[in-house]
């Protein structure tokens, strides 16, 4: 039975006799070496020649292990966590989580074939399958973060996106990076505007009817006009995020790309 800092394992044979006392180990290498000193205790002293370990896995909490046992050829296999559950509820009419019960579940569960033998990557293959955990991090990331600039545009500036389809576009983004406010729209001119655009936005022609559209919605916007201060501060926080995590995303993928090539 596997938990974050100590695990419980139980011994039967093949017919589901219980074999010895339960052995109660810490998920570090001191905690590992006991346990398969256990193992190899158990197999010599009921004179069994094959061990297979069972467990259910928990979180990433058996990853630890089930790669050292990986490394040591000790054949494992994992059962449901679901299984697990009804049969606790079959022997005893209880759910209830017990370390020394639940490694006797697994056990059962093992001997009556009720388990799958996992896939553990290594090498590139480990690789890559981290890579794409840390992708759907910062995509999940990015994806809070656009929840938290439209929530600030629906505060301050509500008429942006009658303006620009897309905050994160070039001139959308150089916007909310230098002049995010409407009272700082009014008081902008239309060439500083156009040169903010162009040096922050890399827009070599910038639209001049969107620059009237836009100083247009900012001198009627509805937007909130007090605790402007920290608006653009929130504001400024969050687009340096967004372009950060970009930079991120676009250096994972090409990694990821690189990797996959060698597989």
């Amino acid at each position: 039975d596997i938990a974050k800092f100590k695990h419980v394992a139980r011994a039967q044979d093949d017919r589901g006799k219980i074999l010895g006392k339960a052995l109660t180990f810490t998920n570090t290498k001191e905690g590992f070496e006991a346990f398969f000193a256990w193992l190899e205790e158990m197999q010599h002293k009921h004179e069994k020649s094959d061990v297979l370990v069972g467990m259910e896995p928990t979180g990433h909490y058996w990853l630890n292990l089930a790669y050292t046992l990986k490394e040591r050829l000790v054949s494992f296999g994992v059962v449901n966590p679901l299984h697990v559950k009804r049969s606790k509820e079959l022997d005893d009419n209880s759910p209830t989580k017990n370390d020394i019960k639940d490694a006797r579940v697994i056990a059962q569960l093992i001997k009556d074939g009720r388990f799958s033998y996992p896939r553990l990557p290594m090498n590139q293959d480990a690789e890559v399958k981290a890579g794409i955990t840390i992708r759907n991090q910062i995509v999940g990331d990015l994806q809070a973060l656009q929840g938290r600039i439209h929530n600030w545009l629906d505060k301050y500036f509500p008429e942006f996106l009658t303006v620009f389809k897309d905050w994160s576009g070039k001139m959308a983004l150089a916007t909310l990076e230098h002049i995010p406010l409407p009272g700082q729209l009014n008081q902008t001119t239309p060439e500083r505007v156009a040169e903010i655009w162009s040096t922050y936005g890399g827009v070599q022609r910038p639209s001049h009817k969107r620059i009237q559209r836009l100083q247009e919605a900012a001198g009627r916007s509805v937007g909130l006009t007090v605790g402007l201060q920290m608006a653009q501060r929130e504001i400024a926080t969050n687009i340096k995020r967004y372009k950060m995590l970009k930079e991120e995303l676009h250096a994972l993928e090409k990694q990821l790309e690189d990797l996959v090539l060698t597989l």
